[in-house]
């Protein structure tokens, strides 16, 4: 009969200090609910099924690689050559980086003969961009 392994789940440090995080995250003292407060923003919450669609959409943002992309195009439109170059990736591997983001409609494209220029979709997108790198400056 083979032994069973035991396995150990690995915590990263990223993990390990989300969570001390979380235990020492301040909260409320008493639990008393403001029911005004609760009337007032419940029809407001997102609908399960957007709330699912938007956490796709920032699981698009997640990629560190797809991020550099996103910081290219948000300079100017590139093709997808010069967007290897210029984040120092395989031209495949740049292809498939773009397959995503545009799947999430975050960047599009037109042909230049036989090139294919890319840019981010629209203006939602750079401002999304923007306001995002502005914040982790400050």
């Amino acid at each position: 009969m083979p032994k069973a392994k035991a396995t150990l789940k690995k915590t990263t440090p990223q993990k390990a200090a989300s969570k001390s995080k979380a235990a020492n995250a301040p909260s409320c003292k008493t639990s008393l609910v403001h029911l005004d407060n609760v009337r007032q923003v419940q029809p407001e919450i997102l609908e399960t099924e957007k709330a699912q669609r938007m956490a796709e959409f920032f699981s698009a943002l997640s990629d560190p690689h797809r991020l550099k992309l996103l910081s290219a195009l948000a300079q100017q439109e590139l093709c997808v050559c010069d967007l290897a170059a210029v984040v120092k990736m395989g031209e495949s591997a740049v292809s498939h980086q773009l397959r995503v983001l545009r799947s999430h409609r975050l960047v599009k494209y037109r042909r230049q003969g036989r090139n294919v220029c890319y840019s981010l979709a629209d203006e939602h997108i750079t401002s999304l961009y923007k306001e995002v790198a502005e914040h982790l400056d400050e």
